[in-house]
């Protein structure tokens, strides 16, 4: 297997080119009011996608159709991972979740009625979204054939009841992404279905904000109700009882762009940290000659490569059709757990400086952490890593 590490010219201008963007328009909001709320909130958002779009730089995963660039996944890992470098970078070029796993689930999934109407706003920035999957025990979580919420078939279309939370990016969105079981019963492994459900539907509303470390993911992470949410048979978003195929379509490559985007802000704290051991000087000398200081920034820049290098091979593997569940779940586990340990050690080497509110380390500290459990707690992709080794040593 062979593995072309090594990106085409034109992503690499493009990478290069949201690297200075990032730093010169973004890092500065964000540097002067730290979270997105503080910082203008949709105002905030405009003004910076604005900019972006200016620069040439938005949306870059985008098909050229819908306004984007066109960007495979391989080319994604390396804008995403430069936009990843603020908080507020991706927000900018408008490649944040949910919206960005979204578009790259409609653009697979949506007929042409649905693209226009919901894909091309979304794209473009005039809209957000949300995915709503994610139940209260004991419905779907981890688990996704839990599923509880239900969509029972009305004259015209289908009724959705149920209770979804940590939906993030509901407040505020135009529409919603709802994931309801239309036939079979929880724990079943099929008889999803997804459905296109617009915010000003009476039968869905957003109860409350649950209060969480990360703050970063604009709309915030919501819990929404579904009661007598009637919708037309053109809501339904590819084909009945077949969501949870579409759900890989979407999931896969969201994984991957969580990593290319936390690995922004893993070579942030770096180069943090970096700047501090080589300006710090105590006990005679520069805190970065001292040896315990050395195998911290070793360790981490060990994290951040091998990080880089399995995310990239599970974008080589969906760029080339493959299924990449075995490299994604791989991935997407160990760079959940490198990201904390390099944010971590940042904040050690930092000192008292690192956990004061003087500089960003505790605010990308608390923003990581919860990586390791969404997307898959890292749990789960231990456990499915595991069967599907056993599974292929049977096999050989």
């Amino acid at each position: 297997m062979s593995i072309e590490l090594s990106h085409d010219p034109r992503v690499v201008d493009l990478a290069e080119r949201t690297a200075r963007f990032v730093r010169e328009v973004v890092v500065p909001e964000e540097e002067r009011h730290g979270g997105v709320a503080a910082a203008g909130g949709e105002e905030l958002r405009l003004r910076l996608q604005a900019a972006a779009r200016q620069a040439g730089l938005f949306a870059p995963h985008v098909s050229p159709e819908y306004g984007g660039h066109g960007l495979d996944m391989r080319g994604r890992a390396a804008v995403f991972e430069e936009a990843g470098w603020s908080l507020f970078g991706p927000l900018a070029l408008n490649v944040a979740a949910p919206d960005e796993g979204n578009m790259h689930l409609l653009e697979a999934v949506a007929s042409d009625a649905q693209k226009e109407r919901y894909l091309r706003p979304l794209a473009t920035g005039e809209v957000r979204s949300c995915f709503a999957m994610t139940e209260p025990a004991p419905g779907a979580g981890s688990d996704p054939a839990a599923l509880t919420t239900r969509a029972t078939k009305v004259s015209g279309g289908w009724r959705i009841d149920g209770r979804k939370w940590f939906i993030t990016g509901a407040d505020g969105a135009a529409f919603a992404i709802c994931m309801a079981r239309t036939s079979g019963e929880p724990g079943d492994r099929g008889g999803a279905t997804m459905f296109l459900v617009e915010a000003d539907n009476p039968g869905m509303k957003v109860v409350r904000h649950i209060d969480t470390l990360d703050e970063s993911l604009y709309g915030g992470h919501c819990e929404m109700v579904f009661d007598d949410c009637v919708v037309p048979d053109e809501a339904v978003l590819g084909e009945v009882d077949e969501g949870y195929a579409y759900a890989q379509v979407r999931l896969g490559p969201a994984r991957m762009t969580h990593c290319m985007r936390w690995l922004g802000i893993a070579r942030r704290a770096q180069h943090i940290a970096l700047s501090r051991a080589d300006e710090r000087r105590l006990f005679g000398s520069r805190l970065g000659d001292l040896g315990m200081v050395q195998g911290m920034i070793a360790d981490s820049e060990i994290d951040i490569a091998a990080a880089r290098a399995l995310t990239l091979q599970a974008c080589w593997e969906l760029d080339q059709g493959r299924s990449g569940a075995q490299s994604t779940s791989i991935a997407k586990t160990f760079t959940a757990e490198a990201v904390w340990r390099v944010v971590d050690r940042a904040v050690q080497i930092c000192g008292s400086l690192g956990i004061s509110g003087d500089i960003l380390l505790g605010r990308f500290l608390r923003e990581v952490r919860p990586f390791r459990i969404y997307d898959g707690p890292s749990e789960t992709h231990r456990w499915a890593i595991a069967r599907r080794a056993l599974r292929r040593n049977a096999q050989a």
